[in-house]
């Protein structure tokens, strides 16, 4: 089976080649505009196309049988300036050229944060028909959209994951929440937020199993079987790390915050760890229901539960 991965230069999507590679797959990276973290070898081939540009993904896609796209930019300034673009007009791109060479399935990365204000008691249902605040969650959306548009009466059958917060060591969230907790840098505002997890080693193990189940066809949440608060997430990270736990503060101020980290990114044309659109799609409950992934994909998880997860953290 050959396997076109996009996205292998992220951190998520460098932990899923990593694994694809210990596999008995044929492989192929995308490399648009940066290098990926990998040489071509026996069961590696490493292609350069622009997500940008139509006419460069012409034969991308040959002989693919699975193209997994888990490419996305988010720290930059100015979310609206580009995410319209880098979110749903790159993934549109490549789906075209997926569907033109014949690709059988296309596995699209998503979150449930598309279905915004979810709870334990109104989970999200793997619904499209949804209006988003976020422009994050919003440019993300309108791709999953055309993924299923375009696929209609063709042969690509289309499959989303909407994975929830991904934690676990080597993962650029929870090292960052490391690095904050042990300097007691770390705040967290009061108003109680849900979240919900899903661990690394259950991510990848998910969508292994993705690329090799053909019945597999539309929308599923992925997440582990337990929403926690992300203050209980966070405080019980400092407990297992024997640091001090966050800080609560108001919520102004990590807007002002990512207001002043916006400017500084735009005027020295850095890249910023903080936007505003972060910070509202951060302050937004969700929660899924998971009750698909469990019939179709895995019933069981490794890590069904903080609890298990914190071992690999």
């Amino acid at each position: 089976m050959r396997i076109l991965v996009v996205g292998a230069s992220g951190n998520l999507g460098s932990q899923l080649t990593r694994r694809l590679l210990t596999q008995p797959y044929d492989l192929r990276l995308l490399r648009h505009r940066s290098a990926v973290p990998f040489e071509s070898g026996p069961n590696c081939e490493i292609v350069d196309g622009d997500l940008d540009n139509p006419a460069s993904l012409r034969g991308v896609c040959n002989s693919v049988d699975c193209v997994v796209y888990a490419a996305g930019v988010l720290f930059r300034p100015r979310p609206a300036s580009f995410l319209r673009r880098t979110n749903t007009i790159y993934a549109q791109n490549l789906i075209d050229a997926a569907l033109a060479a014949g690709t059988r399935k296309f596995i699209f990365t998503s979150f449930p944060h598309v279905e915004e204000n979810t709870t334990p008691e109104a989970p999200g249902c793997g619904l499209l028909n949804v209006e988003p605040r976020s422009i994050h969650a919003r440019t993300r959306l309108d791709a999953e959209k055309y993924l299923f548009r375009i696929c209609v009466n063709q042969s690509m059958r289309p499959v989303v994951l909407r994975a929830g917060v991904v934690y676990g060591r080597g993962v650029k969230l929870t090292e960052a929440a490391r690095w904050l907790l042990r300097r007691r840098l770390l705040a967290v505002w009061h108003r109680p937020t849900w979240i919900h997890l899903l661990a690394l080693p259950d991510l990848l193990r998910i969508v292994e199993i993705a690329i090799k189940n053909a019945n597999l066809f539309g929308i599923y949440n992925i997440c582990d079987d337990q929403p926690v608060l992300l203050q209980e997430f966070l405080d019980r990270l400092a407990d297992h790390w024997g640091c001090a736990k966050p800080y609560r503060i108001p919520a102004g101020f990590f807007l002002g915050a990512a207001t002043f980290c916006e400017m500084v990114a735009t005027l020295f044309r850095t890249g910023t760890p903080l936007t505003r659109d972060m910070i509202r799609m951060a302050m937004t409950s969700v929660v899924a229901d998971t009750s698909r992934m469990k019939r179709e994909i895995v019933s069981t998880l490794l890590h069904p539960t903080l609890t298990e997860g914190l071992r690999i953290c």
